[in-house]
C-alpha cells in the first residue's frame, strides 16, 4: 500500500470537504484548527518513532477526527469515525487499519478513553493546545463557537470557571506531552485563576472536588526569582537525555548490523575462498582485499560500541570544586554507599552543583554520541568503499585470468 499517496489523498479530501460544509459558528474547530491537531500527532509520532503503517492511521485519523461538527456537534467524534471509515473503505484500506482510525477519533470525546498507543497520541495532539502560550487565544475562539452553536450568551466568568475545571481534570496520556506541556498548562490555569475572585476561585473548587493546583499569589520581591523556569529547564534536561539515550541505542544496532553481516562474510571467506587460492591464484589478491574489509569493519564496529569505564571514585576535592558527575556510575561505581551518599545530598542541596551536574551529563552524553557514530560513519564507508573495490578487483582477476 502507498501510505504516501493516500495520506496526501486524505489530506486533499478533508480540505475539500472543510470548504464545502463551511458554516460560519465553526471558528474553532475549523480547518486551521485540524492542520495543528495532525502537525501535533505527527509530531508526538516522529518521537515515538513509529512505522509506516501506525504514523499513516494516526494522520488520518487527525485529519477526519472533527469533520462529524458539520453533521452533529455533540456527537461529531461518532461521524467523523463513518466518515473516515467510509473514505477509506473505498480506497480499499484494509479492516485493521480503518479500526484503529475509528478507534482513535473516538477516544477523542470528552472524557478521553484511549487505549492504544494511536489513541493516546491522538487525544494529546487535539488538546496540544492547552500546554501553549497561545491557550487563551484558542479559548476565546472555542467560547466565541460555543456561544454561536448553542445560542446562548455565556458571561467571561462562566467560561474561565469552566475551562479551569476541565484543564485540572484533565492530564496528557503520552510521556512526551506530558514532559513538554504540563508545565506551560499549569501555567495557563493560573493566569486563569489570577483573573478570577478569591471567592470565585473558591466556588470553583467547590463546584469540582479534584485535587486542584492551589492559586499562587507571588511576592512582587520574589518575582524574579520565582518566574525562572526551573520546571522547564528540568524537563529540557530529561528530553535531551531520553534523545541521546534513543540516538546511542540506533548506533548501537547500526554497529551490531555491521558486526553481523561482516563476520558471516569473515566466516564464508575462511571455510569458501581460501580453500580455492592454490588452485586460482588470481583470487588471491581479491580474496584479501574482502577479508582485510570486512576485518576492518568488525574491529571499527566494536571500538564504537566499547564502552571506556573511568577509575570509579571521587574526591572530596572533587566535589568542593563541584567537578564531579555523580549521574554517572563511572565516577562512584568504588564508592562506599555512604560517600556517595553524602556526595548527593550535597548535589541536590545546591542549585547550582545540580544543574551544573545536568549539563555535564548531557555533554558527556554527546561527546560519547560524537565518538559513537564518527566511527560508525567510518565503518559503513570502509564497509561501503571496500565491497566496491573488492568486486572491482574480482572482475579484473576474471577479465585477466579467465574463469574463477
Amino acid at each position: 500500500m502507498n501510505y504516501k499517496q493516500l495520506q496526501e489523498d486524505v489530506e486533499k479530501h478533508v480540505g475539500d470537504y472543510f470548504h464545502t460544509h463551511s458554516d460560519p459558528r465553526l471558528v474553532y474547530h475549523n480547518l486551521e484548527h485540524t492542520e495543528k491537531v495532525v502537525n501535533a500527532a505527527q509530531q508526538i509520532a516522529n518521537h515515538y518513532q513509529l512505522n509506516e503503517q501506525d504514523f499513516f492511521t494516526v494522520t488520518v485519523a487527525a485529519w477526519f477526527h472533527d469533520t462529524g461538527y458539520f453533521e452533529d456537534a455533540l456527537n461529531h467524534e461518532a461521524k467523523g469515525a463513518v466518515l473516515a471509515d467510509d473514505f477509506l473503505a473505498k480506497h480499499k484500506v484494509n479492516r485493521e487499519i480503518r479500526d484503529q482510525v475509528k478507534s482513535a477519533i473516538l477516544a477523542t470525546k470528552i472524557p478521553q478513553k484511549p487505549k492504544s498507543e494511536i489513541d493516546k497520541i491522538l487525544c494529546d495532539a487535539d488538546l496540544f493546545h492547552l500546554g501553549l502560550a497561545d491557550f487563551r487565544a484558542k479559548g476565546k475562539l472555542m467560547h466565541k463557537e460555543n456561544e454561536l452553536i448553542y445560542k446562548k450568551e455565556i458571561s467571561k466568568s462562566d467560561w474561565r470557571k469552566k475551562d479551569i475545571q476541565f484543564m485540572e481534570s484533565h492530564h496528557y496520556h503520552t510521556d512526551y506531552a506530558n514532559l513538554l506541556l504540563s508545565d506551560q498548562k499549569q501555567k495557563n490555569i493560573e493566569k486563569l485563576k489570577s483573573k478570577l475572585t478569591a471567592q470565585e476561585v473558591i466556588n470553583t473548587e467547590l463546584e469540582e472536588p479534584k485535587s486542584f493546583a492551589p492559586v499562587i499569589v507571588k511576592d512582587k520581591k520574589k518575582k524574579d526569582k520565582d518566574d525562572r523556569p526551573d520546571k522547564g529547564i528540568e524537563t529540557m534536561f530529561r528530553i535531551t537525555s531520553a534523545n541521546n539515550q534513543r540516538l546511542s541505542d540506533m548506533a548501537d544496532n547500526k554497529a551490531h548490523i555491521l558486526i553481523t553481516v561482516n563476520s558471516i562474510m569473515l566466516s564464508l571467506i575462511v571455510s569458501l575462498l581460501l580453500r580455492r587460492l592454490e588452485d586460482h591464484g588470481n583470487l588471491i589478491i581479491p580474496t584479501f582485499i574482502l577479508l582485510l574489509v570486512s576485518l576492518t569493519c568488525v574491529v571499527v564496529s566494536i571500538l564504537s560500541t566499547r564502552p571506556s569505564i573511568p577509575k570509579g571514585e571521587f574526591t572530596q576535592e572533587d566535589m568542593d570544586k563541584k567537578k564531579v558527575n555523580l549521574l554517572f556510575f563511572g565516577n562512584f561505581y568504588k564508592m562506599s554507599l555512604p560517600s556517595y551518599t553524602d556526595g548527593m545530598i550535597k548535589v541536590m542541596n545546591d542549585k547550582d552543583f545540580l544543574y551544573g551536574t545536568l549539563i555535564t551529563d548531557v555533554y558527556s552524553q554527546g561527546v560519547v554520541l560524537g565518538r559513537k557514530y564518527k566511527l560508525i560513519r567510518l565503518a559503513y564507508n570502509i564497509f561501503m568503499f571496500g565491497l566496491i573495490a573488492a568486486v572491482f578487483a574480482f572482475v579484473i582477476a576474471y577479465a585477466a585470468y579467465g574463469k574463477l
